[in-house]
């Protein structure tokens, strides 16, 4: 019987999972904060950030988890982006690695700064999750979630296609993980932010 209840609650919370997962959407005009970050993982991530620190709803851009041989110039082609932008108002952070990394080195960069806003950039399935773990370290900071939607999962569509389930089960026991490791104690990160360098710094290299 315990196994049938664990079941079924596991079933219902991929469904309620699932479900607004494929109700959220791109903000068309989000209200500015102090800065944006972008967790890598997809250009049309970054494309977003970039374009909105390019209309100004931020004063800052962080990329967090980009590949420690990728440089700045690099990010600036991927996304054709202005030399001058990414010069004076762009970070990156080498040292993360997944979900759990993304939040403690922008948790570090928001304290560095003193930022109280900020806008949070990653794909629609990936949000709850990073939302989650931001959520965790950045209590005193306002998040406003900017999720990049790649493929249309709006309905039931998402059942249907046997690749956005498989993406889908797979986020939802990571967050459940997520969920399970928040009942944990909150770990004491360093002052000092991990981030190699600031854009401006390495175009000086």
């Amino acid at each position: 019987m315990g196994m049938f209840l664990a079941a079924f609650a596991f079933v219902g919370g991929f469904a309620a999972f699932s479900f607004h997962v494929a109700g959220l959407s791109t903000p068309t005009d989000p209200k500015p904060a102090d800065a944006i970050i972008v967790l890598t993982g997809g250009h049309s991530r970054l494309d977003a950030a970039v374009d909105l620190l390019k209309s100004g709803k931020g004063r800052r851009l962080l990329i967090s988890g980009v590949n420690p041989i990728a440089r700045v110039a690099d990010l600036q082609l991927a996304t054709g982006g202005d030399a001058r932008l990414f010069s004076c108002c762009v970070d990156i952070d080498h040292v993360a690695l997944d979900t759990i990394g993304n939040a403690e080195e922008s948790a570090k960069w928001v304290s560095s700064h003193s930022y109280g806003s900020v806008i949070l950039v990653t794909n629609n399935y990936h949000m709850p999750r990073s939302l989650l773990e931001m959520q965790r370290l950045l209590a005193g900071a306002e998040l406003q979630p900017y999720p990049v939607v790649n493929t249309s999962l709006t309905g039931t569509e998402w059942l249907s296609r046997p690749k956005a389930l498989r993406v889908l089960l797979t986020e939802y026991t990571k967050y459940l993980a997520a969920v399970a490791r928040g009942l944990l104690p909150r770990p004491s990160l360093p002052e000092t932010p991990s981030i190699e360098a600031s854009a401006s710094a390495m175009v000086m290299d």
